[in-house]
Order: C-alpha cells, then structure tokens, then sequence
C-alpha cells in the first residue's frame, strides 16, 4: 500500500512539469517538492488534548474520542440506571 501510495505521489508531481523538464528535474533530484497535502496529523490550533484520565475534571481539555467514549459509556449508565430504577418494584411475589 506504501509503495502504491508513493508510485502515485511521484507521478502527480511528474504530471505538474512539463515532459522535457521532468526528466531533467528528477535527475538532479532536489527540484522536485514534497506535498504532503490532509497528512497533517492532528488538530494543531489551541491547547493541546489531553487522556481523560489525566484531566478527569476539565472535558474540554480531553481528546475528540476519549470524549464520545466516555460520554456513550454514561449515557448507558444513566439508560441501566433508569432501567433498574422503573422495573425494580415489578418482582413475582411467592407465597
């Protein structure tokens, strides 16, 4: 897949030249510039994330996923809680 991926980098960059300067340019070797265009990474505006464990109280500080995991994980909670606390009464009496 990498090989793939850089076969075709190369020749979208091959393709931005003409064909009489492209092959003097990949002989020098240095003419050529890399893009690296959505390879970015992260989100680098703002304060940097951080693991909810190692902010429990600050949510805004926490990273995107640790986000939508933890606030699933109490959705569920207070849903099972709800759920025990309405069907609790209900018990077969035996007698």
């Amino acid at each position: 897949m990498a090989a793939w991926t850089a076969a075709a980098r190369q020749a979208a960059n091959l393709s931005r030249f003409p064909a009489s300067k492209s092959a003097s340019l990949t002989k020098q070797g240095g003419l050529l510039i890399q893009r690296r265009g959505l390879a970015g990474g992260g989100d680098h505006h703002g304060p940097p994330k951080v693991n909810f464990w190692q902010d429990p109280m600050s949510p805004s500080k926490w990273k995107e996923e640790h986000f939508v995991i933890v606030s699933l994980t109490g959705w569920g909670l207070a849903f099972y809680g709800g759920y025990k606390l309405a069907t609790r009464g209900k018990k077969e009496k035996k007698e």
